[in-house]
């Protein structure tokens, strides 16, 4: 059986701030090999600005298959000196782990490899197969990691029936949420054009800023959606407004904000770009619209057999209903959704990416307990 605070202590303890592994994704293979897992390196490089440690690991053949995805690199950990204890050490204190990665997302790393070999103890000879897909490359590019060893996984018939990313989805309680979905996100930046002149003779220049002015309330005050089932409604954000203009009496040429929009199956890319062009022309047309990313397109896991499957082991072990939840950012999770159904459940997230981030050693425990009933669920 794997102590799972120790394994989790041993996983904080390598600094594995993206890109560098330092040692996370050993810490998880010694024990899947030990269990008897094959493992597969892949590490990629090339499309990004730096190469990035993955590997796959699989146990059994054929199906029912079920994939842990999830990741071991972390953010930067700030000013070591404001955390109570130093952030890659793991310290535990009155029942709390504190460190950078406890929950997002080493701890549920730890908690299925624990799972695992907790279920193994009782099924050895199980049908179908177990796998992990490990990632270092989550918490920033995210180009060379989860993307392209699913591309592997397809083209080496690995493909899973589903999948359990174990990122942090309850807010403050375990059992609170399994997310089943989550929103796309589209970032664009316009562009108003005006001519440049003395502030003195503006007949002789054309000021774009209240164009500018007229179309950021424009988008601010259109409601996209109402939300549906599903999803909460979609939010369009303004991000920056810049003119660059250093002198109090000159007109400017042209003025630009960003913003960034959350949307839900409501909207594709496309069609939201539609609506924003023809919100922004209703006011000029003298203005250039670029949309310069769209990361995450909206993907939703219909609630049916697998969702059951997870909501009824979280409810066994922690007594609560969770909501299926779509709310959040962005996670790996929106690249698996093509392959198979995916859910997320994992610890709490109200102190990720913060100083003294930590989990509960009780909660980590009872992660393990909802991980096995969970494999139990579906392969014996």
């Amino acid at each position: 059986m794997i102590d799972v605070v120790k394994l989790t202590q041993d996983s904080i303890r390598c600094a594995s701030v993206t890109p560098d592994d330092n040692g996370a994704q050993g810490i998880l293979i010694k024990q899947l090999k030990n269990m008897g897992f094959e493992i597969y390196d892949l590490p990629f490089e090339g499309s990004g600005s730096y190469p990035v440690k993955n590997f796959f690991a699989r146990l059994g053949a054929g199906a029912p298959h079920i994939c842990y995805a999830g990741h071991t690199d972390v953010v930067p950990a700030g000013d070591s000196e404001a955390w109570t204890h130093p952030p890659f050490e793991g310290a535990v204190e009155k029942g709390v782990m504190i460190g950078r990665g406890t929950s997002d997302m080493k701890g549920g790393n730890t908690a299925f490899v624990a799972a695992i070999s907790k279920f193994l103890d009782n099924h050895k000879d199980f049908k179908g197969s177990i796998s992990l897909l490990i990632t270092g490359d989550e918490e920033a590019e995210a180009i060379n990691g989860t993307v392209r060893v699913l591309e592997w996984m397809k083209d080496n018939n690995h493909v899973p029936d589903m999948c359990i990313v174990g990122e942090p989805s309850n807010p403050t309680k375990l059992g609170q949420e399994i997310k089943i979905g989550r929103r796309g996100a589209l970032s664009g930046r316009v562009t108003v054009f005006g001519k440049q002149g003395h502030s003195a003779y503006p007949v002789l220049a054309d000021n774009p800023l209240p164009r500018l002015g007229i179309m950021v309330a424009a988008l601010s005050e259109f409601q996209l959606d109402d939300g549906n089932a599903h999803f909460p409604a979609s939010n369009l954000e303004i991000t920056s407004i810049d003119v660059g203009n250093k002198a109090d009496n000159v007109i400017p040429a042209e003025g630009t904000f960003k913003f960034n929009v959350r949307f839900n199956t409501e909207w594709t890319a496309s069609s939201l770009e539609q609506k924003i062009r023809e919100i922004l022309s209703s006011v000029d047309k003298n203005f250039n619209l670029e949309i310069y990313k769209c990361n995450a397109h909206p993907f939703l896991t219909a609630p049916g057999q697998w969702t059951e499957t997870v909501a009824n082991a979280v409810k066994k072990h922690t007594g609560l209903t969770p909501e299926l939840s779509t709310k959040g950012g962005t996670s790996d999770a929106r690249f698996i959704a093509p392959y198979c159904p995916v859910v997320e459940f994992g610890l709490t997230n109200e102190s990720v990416h913060q100083v003294d981030e930590n989990l509960k050693i009780a909660d980590l425990e009872l992660l393990v307990d909802i991980y096995t009933d969970i494999l139990t669920n579906i392969l014996s």
